[in-house]
């Protein structure tokens, strides 16, 4: 515990963009006729990318390559896309030609033959800085023969700004040949500028100094470029002779802008939900297992230092559901405390144990099994989160991961030495009852009390759980899933206005600015949100236009562009990963328990996995990355609910109970761990109605669906996976049979059936 408070006190964690604002762009690399677009290539493109970037002056920009032909760049700070993504996007060869003189007809434009694209080899008619037509001849240096370029400030001189320009050996004596030609002609002329072309746009143009001589050139291998530059035009020239040309063009896929007041207000939201949720919890179990309530208590806050030094420590970056991965694995830790409190109470009751520190002490042995099952099935979500998804999504994997892990630490380490520390001292033992632990619970006492046969008849609640399914099942077909952008393509802009914007009057305004296809929503009272199938940045700014006339001052708070080809690839990357959720939870339950528990919790898991689809169906609620985040999230916590159901069935196979039906061990299993179960799921729902209430409105629906999957996992854990199991048992033991010749009805357990023995 020191490391990590030295850790937090002295390492501040990295927020991604949506939480601190900025602007991701994602550029994927693609191969020429000449260039093919591998991992090499995509590398060297990074690098001239660094360069442009640097000239940028962004603080503290990111650039990486992710697989073989995609770049990633994140630009604090960056709240208009539009420049950047024009710099960055620039692929053409850099060229240098010499002016052969005005053009008497622009519409020639040679350069933009489609057989010489790059306009190296031919005359070519492009337009300079200020407008005028100019015919150039074939280029005589390329982005080869410039070493580098850099904005100087000319203090000396007076002279201001200005373009230092270097060129390699070989460029330094082409550059003294094209500006010896143009030093031939008169001043002023049109024939003694030397042009530089990017893009096939002429972004320099500068006349050659009188001083030099005709024939002579400028030679030594560098030139300055002046001129009426200020600091902004003299670095952007300068990067972009410098970064010259990438090695292979680029296309943006995908590109992110969060405004900085949304990424304050979601750092702010979420903090509030977390420290609420974790005390709104915290009072709950304290009121269930008083003085050990508040000891976990203790613990969870421990949790929470754990998990931000683990972060930090890595350089983990946090982002918007990564936060919430954060606050949900709280949840995780009350679980762990909940089991092994309530099988101290369990031990307690059976009068078994002498005091209550050694009823603590077989309860933390007897739920640890539970506990690392769980657990592991929660990291296996995880851990497909971290590899498939995108975005801050990947961050949501990694936070969740690291919080399942940190609170096992904080429920089998630090809560069971504060607790067994406290249960042995003198005051304690004379008064068991603070403990929490020495009375059963009202739940527990309820059960005892009635010990209703629920898997009485298990078909029934088939039955009943096919209805359910139906039901919300149907919405898929009737409504259809609506779809984000994630998954469709497409570009969705979210502005909050000075003054209230009527959702069809916008409508109106974008068709009339010929964007009529256009869906727009109203949220709240001045927020306006716009998909559309397509939208260039050039097209965004007519947008934001349109909206500004409509409501006053306009501020674009969020900004998202996924390409095509990258919204088709994260919906087959959303298949693969919940086909792997659903095939690793089977093969994991399969190992662990039986192939028969396996099977009947993960046709639990697809049953859980299809309402909670059709209920957004019918909600009417986007199918976007968040809720994949949310779906595999409430797969590997419905799974915790059939493990800790299923371990309690094994080991009362292994116990004194083997002699009775699998429908009455089944029965007793069930109303063993229900206490477990409701007091987990209400420390959930605590921390789950805190996200949805208090966090950012892009996690509410990720609270709603986890609260649906969380109420769904519940039952289903109960009413299907185990009539399943049943079913299941008594067709493979020949139970079914038996009833038509008139022998029992329910199947007796062999007593040779053992697969664990505990001696407590």
């Amino acid at each position: 515990m020191a490391g990590a408070v030295a850790i937090v006190l002295t390492m501040p964690i990295r927020l991604g963009l949506d939480l601190r604002g900025g602007t991701q762009i994602v550029l994927e690399t693609k191969s020429t006729a000449t260039t093919e677009a591998d991992r090499e290539a995509t590398d060297r493109t990074v690098e001239v990318l660094r360069g442009r970037i640097d000239a940028l002056g962004v603080a503290e920009p990111t650039i990486v390559r992710s697989g073989d032909n995609r770049v990633v760049v994140e630009l604090p700070g960056v709240q208009d896309p539009k420049k950047a993504a024009d710099v960055l996007g620039r692929t053409a060869q850099l060229t240098v030609h010499s002016v052969l003189g005005p053009a008497e007809d622009a519409g020639n434009d040679a350069g933009n033959n489609p057989g010489n694209p790059s306009g190296t080899d031919a005359e070519r008619v492009l337009p300079d800085e200020s407008g005028q037509s100019l015919r150039l001849k074939a280029a005589t240096l390329t982005g080869q023969d410039v070493e580098g370029a850099d904005a100087r400030f000319d203090q000396q001189g007076g002279a201001g700004w200005n373009v230092t320009v270097d060129f390699e050996d070989a460029g330094s004596d082409r550059w003294a040949e094209v500006t010896g030609e143009a030093a031939c002609h008169p001043a002023g002329a049109p024939q003694r500028r030397v042009a530089i072309v990017l893009d096939s746009k002429i972004i320099s143009s500068p006349q050659v100094d009188p001083s030099v001589a005709c024939g002579a050139g400028i030679a030594g291998g560098s030139t300055q470029i002046t001129g009426s530059f200020d600091d902004a035009e003299a670095r952007e020239l300068a990067l972009l002779i410098k970064g010259g040309a990438l090695p292979v063009p680029v296309e943006t896929i995908e590109q992110r802008t969060i405004g900085a007041t949304l990424g304050d207000e979601a750092i702010s939201a979420g903090a509030w939900a977390a420290v609420i949720g974790t005390a709104l919890t915290g009072l709950f179990i304290i009121v269930v297992y008083r003085l050990m309530g508040a000891l976990a208590t203790v613990a969870l806050l421990c949790y929470g230092v754990i998990s931000y030094a683990a972060l930090a420590a890595i350089g983990a970056t946090l982002t918007l559901p990564g936060l919430a991965g954060f606050v949900l694995a709280i949840g995780m830790a009350v679980d762990a405390n909940v089991l092994v409190f309530e099988r101290a109470r369990e031990e307690q009751a059976a009068r078994t144990r002498p005091s209550t520190r050694s009823s603590l002490t077989a309860g933390f042995r007897s739920a640890l099994s539970a506990i690392a099952d769980s657990n592991i099935t929660t990291l296996i979500a995880a851990a497909l989160l971290f590899f498939l998804a995108s975005g801050p999504v990947k961050g949501f994997g990694v936070t969740l991961g690291i919080g399942v892990l940190a609170s096992m630490v904080s429920a089998l380490v630090i809560t069971r030495v504060l607790a067994e520390f406290a249960a042995s001292r003198p005051s304690v033992f004379r008064r068991p009852h603070i403990t929490g632990i020495s009375t059963t619970g009202p739940v527990r006492d309820a059960l005892l009390r009635r010990d209703p046969f629920l898997m009485r008849r298990p078909r029934r609640w088939l039955a009943a759980c096919a209805v359910v399914l139906v039901a919300a099942g149907s919405g898929i077909l009737v409504r259809g899933l609506d779809f984000g952008i994630e998954f469709t393509g497409g570009r969705l802009i979210e502005y909050s206005t000075a003054t209230q914007v009527d959702a069809d009057r916008a409508r109106d305004a974008l068709a009339d600015a010929g964007f009529p296809r256009a869906v727009v929503q109203s949220s709240g009272d001045s927020d306006l949100t716009l998909r559309t199938e397509k939208l260039t940045n050039a097209e965004a700014e007519t947008v934001t236009k349109a909206i500004s006339e409509l409501g006053g001052e306009t501020e674009k708070v969020r900004d998202e562009l996924i390409g095509p080809s990258l919204g088709a690839e994260l919906r087959k990357d959303a298949l693969i990963a919940l086909g792997l959720a659903l095939t690793a939870q089977l093969l994991y339950l399969a190992v662990r328990f039986r192939l028969l528990f396996g099977t009947a919790a993960v046709s639990a898991l697809a049953h859980d996995v299809v309402i909670l689809v059709g209920v957004f169906a019918w909600l009417g609620k986007p199918i976007d990355g968040v809720f994949l985040a949310a779906l595999l999230t409430v797969i590997g916590y419905s799974v915790n609910d059939s493990v800790v159901l299923f371990d309690r069935i094994r080991e009362l196979l292994a116990g004194k109970d083997r002699k009775q039906s699998f429908a009455r061990l089944t029965n007793q299993a069930i109303l063993q761990t229900l206490p477990r179960t409701v007091n987990t799921g209400m420390g959930a729902v605590l921390i789950l109605a805190s996200l949805a209430v208090l966090a950012d409105d892009s996690l509410t629906d990720f609270a709603l669906a986890l609260l649906i999957g969380v109420g769904v996992g519940t039952y289903s854990s109960v009413f299907t996976a185990s009539p399943l199991a049943i079913e299941m048992y008594d067709r493979g033991s020949g139970a079914r049979p038996a009833r038509r010749k008139g022998r029992p009805t329910e199947k007796k357990v062999p007593a040779s059936r053992t697969e664990r023995q505990e001696v407590s």
